[in-house]
């Protein structure tokens, strides 16, 4: 309270001047005593006469005991016959305190509000003021302020009549006074002026005790435990000001005024405050309709205090938004930074602020320090969601954990850490791991740390803890856990590099890869998988994760899967790739064992918090794009293979016509052979390969400039700093999922014309290696010379008996297995045989060319607008339809058209 706190009495030896109730209590009647008779013995007397009416006898008896009564005795019945006629006299005022019952604030006063002086009765009401002379009228007003300062009426200074002191919303408003009439104009005035600062008091003790309680919170409970300090310097002053009243006889109205003042501006201050937090707390009526911007925040709360226990009942206000932490913190700043030009406010709303602010602090150096939360009351800036745990994470798909586990309430953040939130945020987030792995020491006590906003430590404080905790999460992933190692097995395993491993495995494996996916084998698989993974001579086999690599079964194809994450829309340039949600597709009906096969990685936490699920997806996907390229080359391998050794296909024939098909089967077999290759080459070596090689280096960057950062005992010995910013966990982490992001968008896979024109070409190639058989049997009836049972000149004896021995074959199954269709085909004349062949082969060329010419265009179009690399592959594959008649630039009316063929 400033000076006015340590008031003195400054007549100490003065005459003690009489008060104002000793004047009054002249007036007031003596105290009577009144006696009654016994109301039973009454109630006898008056019922004597009826009974004795109804004999004779009874009253001649009673006419001669009257006689015999001598006379003092007749007068004493007459005395109390007139005092049983008189009025009772009205019960005495005797008022009492009682305890009331205990609320959550601990040190609420549970003392009962006295009874308005109004209803005291008439014997115990003053002498007007007009009857008073102008030094009693002054005497009595002083006395009755030092007792209103408190709280309480005076004789003379009341409530007024709309204000109730029961109810806990005008007591929060604070009272309005009424001067009992009479008093004199010249001190009616000043007196007036000085009964604002006891309004005020009210209201701020009646604040006090409300927002003390449970719910409000740590930081409303350090304001009130501030507040109540000033209130019990004002109280010290309001003795100080009545001793000096009772000790000098000279102290008037005006000195007692300038007394007040310093602590009335205080008063007003903290008023004001209180009455703005009221109004946001919807304790008070507020003319403003503020709508609540963190409705989300309070339904999980809500939710988690269900979840523990909590019961929604009006009296823990969980239905409406209560202001606390970071928000009251930021309301003192707000009135600070606008009162800054008052000396005694500023000091004031400082003090206020530094003493509320400690309780936060505590939480925020534990944040920083120790990477928990202790936020009982839910105010902190950091918001911990505890129903997402870290067992969640072998199935989170969508990084929650990470996401959303720690989060920031945006509008709870006090203004002193709007700028370094994020900061904050990430450290407490690194650290909470490192603890969580036991690489931090929580029995640690925090030493010389920052406890209030205004220590010029504290914006240090938060950059050093995020820098030991970036540090420390770094060094904990890097080397203990040892990330690069494990991104180099993921490379080895998804990117298939080597490949030498795997395409043993694929033929170990495919006899039961070929079977529908419903009847895979899985266990069989995983078996073969980690045979050929122990097989000495491979890279893999020193692998020390290899264990960890799985073989599961997708039944979903690649391009639904794909196609459901673009949405149809594609990704935008600049715009992440974003997984949905786990809604059921269904799978393909046609699903083989080679395109279904999925590889599945276990990551360990830490680690999954880069190598996430999320991650994980987009390995996989990555990885059945590049398994289905070659399996594809592999099925035209073996088309090649078929053409250059099967005896109808290097038979020359006699018939022209014939070799002029087998060439145009050659030549579409070689451009498709083509396509996938450049196709295969290019993700590989122009895409996959670059983009690795630029996280590598990242991630030696971090390794050198991480080296011997951080300590156990918190030191840290830092290399010099990089003229690039520093890098982050989060900054590695997305730096990895950019990676991903990146291979996925230039391997075509996230563009959704792409996706389908890509599909279209696959399946053509795919159907013209699976019917490579049918296209052998069928050149071979077109053959006139390998129809008969004469051999060609040109053919050696060893190649007509073979010849003769497989068709043998070939005649004793179609015999098996004759039915009406194959007798149809073997009556074909070789005319219409060969126009067949030659309409079979022209679709294919046409399908082929046309849709590869379409997705040239759609290359030369993207490469242009958003992806520069894919000019390469356009260049690549150009060469593969170099000398047909869709080669070049096509308009947009045919793209349309082959598009949507």
């Amino acid at each position: 309270m400033g000076s006015s706190a340590t008031l003195a009495p400054t007549q100490s030896t003065s005459q003690t001047r009489p008060t104002s109730r000793t004047l009054v209590n002249d007036r007031r009647p003596a105290k009577v005593q009144v006696t009654t008779r016994d109301p039973t013995m009454a109630r006898s007397g008056r019922n004597a006469d009826p009974l004795s009416a109804g004999s004779d006898t009874l009253k001649s008896r009673s006419r001669n005991v009257e006689s015999r009564r001598p006379r003092g005795d007749s007068r004493a019945a007459e005395q109390q016959q007139q005092q049983q006629q008189q009025p009772p006299p009205p019960a005495p005022w005797e008022p009492a305190a009682t305890l009331l019952p205990h609320t959550s604030a601990p040190l609420a006063s549970r003392v009962s509000i006295p009874p308005v002086a109004s209803s005291a009765p008439q014997t115990l009401q003053p002498r007007p003021l007009a009857e008073l002379s102008l030094n009693a009228q002054e005497a009595a007003i002083i006395e009755d302020l030092l007792f209103v300062f408190m709280g309480f009426e005076g004789q003379y200074i009341r409530f007024a009549k709309g204000y109730n002191p029961y109810e806990e919303r005008d007591r929060l408003s604070g009272p309005q006074w009424r001067i009992l009439s009479g008093l004199d104009p010249s001190l009616l005035d000043l007196t007036q002026s000085m009964l604002r600062m006891a309004s005020h008091y009210t209201a701020l003790e009646t604040f006090v005790d409300v927002q003390s309680r449970e719910e409000f919170g740590a930081v409303n409970h350090a304001l009130c435990a501030s507040i109540r300090r000033y209130l019990h310097e004002y109280l010290v002053m309001v003795v100080q000001l009545e001793t000096q009243f009772l000790n000098d006889k000279n102290f008037t109205l005006q000195q007692l005024n300038v007394h007040i003042l310093p602590s009335s501006h205080l008063m007003a201050h903290m008023y004001g405050l209180a009455l703005e937090l009221l109004k946001r707390n919807a304790l008070l009526d507020d003319d403003s309709d503020e709508s609540s911007d963190s409705s989300d925040d309070d339904f999980d709360h809500i939710i988690e205090q269900l979840r523990d226990g909590g019961d929604l009942v009006p009296g823990n206000m969980t239905g409406k938004k209560i202001s606390k932490g970071g928000v009251v913190l930021g309301l003192i700043t707000k009135r600070l930074e606008s009162l800054s030009g008052d000396p005694s406010a500023r000091v004031l709303l400082t003090t206020l602020l530094r003493d509320a602010s400690r309780p936060y602090m505590a939480m925020l150096n534990e944040w920083l320090h120790h990477g928990s939360i202790n936020d009982p009351h839910s105010e902190f800036l950091i918001k911990e969601q505890k129903s997402i745990r870290r067992d969640r994470l072998e199935q989170d798909y969508t990084d929650e954990y990470w996401e959303r586990r720690y989060t920031i309430r945006d509008h709870d953040v006090p203004p002193q850490l709007e700028a370094v939130k994020d900061k904050v945020l990430l450290a407490g987030k690194y650290l909470n791991v490192v603890r969580e792995c036991g690489g931090v020491d929580v029995s640690r006590k925090m030493q010389d740390v920052p406890n209030s906003f205004d220590d010029n430590r504290f914006l240090e404080n938060i950059s050093s803890a995020y820098a030991h905790a970036n540090g420390s999460l770094m060094q904990l992933l890097l080397t203990t856990h040892e990330l690069p190692a494990r991104l180099r097995s993921l490379k080895h395993y998804f990117f298939l590099d080597p490949s030498d491993y795997f395409n043993y495995f694929l033929e170990l494996g495919t006899s039961e890869l070929r079977k529908p996916v419903k009847v895979v084998n899985t266990g069989k698989l995983q078996s073969l998988l980690d045979l050929v993974l122990r097989q000495p001579g491979s890279i893999v086999c020193l692998d020390k994760f290899k264990e960890d690599v799985k073989v599961e079964m997708n039944e979903i194809t690649l391009l639904k899967s794909l196609q459901r994450v673009v949405n149809i829309t594609g990704i935008e340039q600049g715009e992440a790739l974003q997984l949905t949600s786990n809604q059921p597709l269904e799978g393909d009906k046609n699903a083989t064992g080679f395109t279904s096969l999925q590889l599945d990685y276990t990551v360990p936490f830490p680690v999954s918090l880069v190598i996430s699920r999320k991650t994980i997806w987009r390995y996989q996907a990555l990885f059945r794009y590049l398994l289905s390229l070659r399996y594809l080359e592999t099925q035209l391998s073996v088309t090649w293979y078929t053409h250059a050794s099967g005896t109808a296909w290097t038979h020359r024939s006699s018939n022209r016509m014939l070799e002029i098909w087998k060439r145009r089967v050659w030549t579409l077999r070689a451009r498709m052979l083509v396509f996938v290759q450049q196709l295969l080459y290019f993700c590989t070596a122009e895409v996959i390969e670059p983009n690795w090689q630029k996280l590598m280096n990242t991630l030696r960057e971090i390794e050198n400039n991480c080296a011997g950062v951080t300590t156990q005992d918190g030191t840290s010995t830092p290399r010099a700093s990089s003229a690039k910013k520093p890098h982050t966990v989060d900054g590695l982490m997305q730096e990895h999922v950019d990676f991903l992001d990146t291979c996925l968008k230039e391997c075509m896979l996230t563009n959704s014309k792409l996706l389908r024109i890509h599909s279209k070409l696959m399946q053509t190639c795919s159907v013209f290696a699976t019917y490579t058989n049918w296209l052998s049997r069928e050149l071979e009836k077109s053959d006139p010379d390998l129809t008969g049972n004469t051999k060609p000149p040109i053919m050696t004896d060893d190649q007509w008996r073979q010849f003769l021995l497989i068709r043998g074959q070939r005649q004793q199954q179609q015999q098996q297995s004759k039915d009406g269709d194959t007798a149809m085909e073997n009556d074909k004349n070789p005319e219409t045989r060969m126009n067949e062949l030659f309409d079979v082969i022209r679709k294919w060329e046409s399908n082929f060319s046309r849709h590869l010419q379409i997705l040239l265009d759609a290359l030369n179009h993207y490469a242009a607008t958003e992806t520069v690399v894919l000019l390469s592959l356009c260049a690549r594959l150009s060469t593969a339809n170099q000398g047909t008649e869709y080669a070049g630039l096509r308009s947009e009316e045919d793209g349309g058209h082959g598009g949507g063929s």
